[in-house]
């Protein structure tokens, strides 16, 4: 079943081609573009169901074996996060239908979309640190086209913020590879993980910064947050929740996967600093949230402040800590691409992203305040919802592990994140609004409400069945805490592919 490894990339790379071919007919583009991420969904779903059976599934590039071709491993962690991605890439897909117009379309949306859940899969699921690099770029170039399409003034603004500091992370990781190409003479992670153990802890944890420092920028950890909020709030919402879902957590998923698997000499040092910068991070993106009376703005500070919790979890080091972490994963995209979504119906439906023009959504537009409750409450941690559930296993896993400090603020964090929750309540929901809300849904909005029901529908189920999303979790922490598992099925040359180019 190793095919199943290449199709999450293959799939999305191979619509996008098409998508181009077909670039003036919009309507046939939004339907491929619904059963490519359908099918996409079942493919990775599968490709879970396998990796949860067999074990790490491998596959080898050209029948080159490791480390001398391009490996593709779907370990328990790889193959949950391309899951989740396809499910975030079919909720986004059926809302675009209604929400992207077709001078987009004809702009190139749809194969830009692809290209960019492409990249996100294939960075999770590359056994290489050059070819990560690679899907880095794609990332990169597709989601700076998508952040700019259309060409408003705010939107060229928010793109060069993000580019510029996106190419300066590029240029340190690449720099990084290079470092650790030149000490150690290979670039496939699980040969890394067994040659960087021969060299000097010091030397390897300076080249680890430079990784930090990186992927930081990239999962915008404190003190490197700090592009995004002046970048996300400007495309079409239905591309900041798909940023809001992915991007960032392709950035932690890179620091939860070489911090387990290649840097781990010197966990007193290397995983202390996470810890600080956790609780740095939790804290100042609450605080910058608390400030905003945009509602783009306050969720893309929210972005900033729930990465802090999963670089918790990968700081304490912990079978827990590492199970709460991937079960906070799923349970933020989730629940943060939904809220954005969500809010791109408040927009439609009630004229305004700002809180002070908003009002009356409660009285209005009943369904759509269920929606939003749910999800504002599962960000803040309520039972029995899924934020409920990642905060109590990771929080746990602090108090385990006697990080008294950083738990006391993921606490305070939580506190503030309900009062954020509960500004945009009262701001859009509960208070009259300032003129008169139309008294019946919009045309425009019904079709928007199928990915928001679908997205509040898994946040409710994953904290209602969270017995098998943890046992997964503790698998996924299983593996990581356990590299040699890891290494011997990449090096083994086991679920070897065929002559694929």
């Amino acid at each position: 079943m190793s095919w199943l490894i290449v199709a999450p990339i293959a799939l999305p790379l191979l619509s996008a081609a098409v998508f181009l071919c077909l670039r003036n007919v919009p309507e046939a583009q939004r339907r491929l573009s619904t059963l490519s991420s359908a099918l996409l969904l079942l493919l990775s779903a599968s490709l879970l169901w396998q990796v949860v059976a067999k074990g790490i599934l491998v596959a080898q590039m050209g029948s080159w074996d490791a480390p001398f071709g391009v490996s593709l491993v779907a370990d328990p962690l790889s193959a949950v996060m391309v899951t989740i991605t396809s499910v975030i890439a079919l909720a986004v897909a059926l809302y675009a239908r209604s929400d992207i117009g077709e001078d987009m379309e004809r702009l190139g949306y749809h194969p830009l979309f692809q290209v960019l859940v492409g990249g996100v899969n294939g960075a999770f699921l590359t056994g290489d640190l050059f070819n990560l690099y690679v899907w880095f770029e794609v990332l990169l170039i597709a989601s700076f086209v998508l952040l700019t399409l259309g060409g408003s003034r705010a939107q060229l603004k928010g793109g060069v913020h993000y580019v510029i500091i996106n190419l300066v992370s590029s240029a340190l990781f690449l720099s990084a590879v290079g470092l650790i190409y030149g000490m150690t003479g290979t670039l496939n992670m699980a040969d890394l993980a067994s040659r960087l153990n021969a060299l000097p802890s010091g030397l390897v944890t300076t080249v680890a910064m430079l990784f930090l420092v990186a992927f930081g920028i990239k999962a915008a950890i404190f003190p490197l947050f700090f592009w995004l909020p002046s970048s996300y709030h400007t495309p079409p919402v239905v591309i900041t929740a798909l940023f809001a879902g992915l991007l960032t957590k392709v950035g932690i998923y890179a620091l939860i996967r070489v911090f387990t698997l290649l840097f781990t000499q010197d966990v007193g040092y290397t995983h202390t600093l996470l810890l600080w910068l956790a609780g740095f991070t939790m804290l100042v993106g609450v605080l910058g949230a608390a400030a905003q009376s945009d509602v783009r703005k306050l969720l893309g500070f929210h972005i900033v402040s729930q990465i802090g919790y999963i670089l918790m979890g990968l700081a304490l080091f912990t079978p827990l800590g590492l199970a709460g972490a991937t079960v906070y994963l799923l349970h933020n995209i989730l629940a943060k691409a939904n809220l954005f979504l969500i809010a791109g119906i408040m927009k439609r439906e009630a004229g305004s992203y700002d809180l002070k023009k908003l009002g009356g959504l409660y009285a209005g537009r009943p369904l759509l305040s269920v929606f939003f409750l749910i999800s504002a409450f599962a960000l803040a941690g309520f039972p029995p919802l899924s934020g409920f559930w990642a905060k109590l296993f990771v929080i746990r896993a602090g108090l385990e592990a006697g990080a008294y400090p950083v738990v006391a603020v993921s606490l305070v964090v939580g506190l503030l994140t309900l009062y954020s929750m509960t500004k945009i309540w009262r701001g859009a929901f509960w208070k009259p609004h300032p003129t008169d809300l139309p008294e019946t849904l919009s045309a425009g909005s019904r079709p928007l409400y199928l990915p928001v029901a679908g997205l509040a529908l898994l946040t409710v189920m994953m904290g209602l069945w969270i017995a098998p999303v943890f046992d997964t979790a503790v698998l996924a922490a299983d593996s990581l805490l356990e590299p040699s598992t890891y290494i011997e099925a990449v090096l083994g040359g086991r679920e070897v592919l065929g002559d694929l180019p």
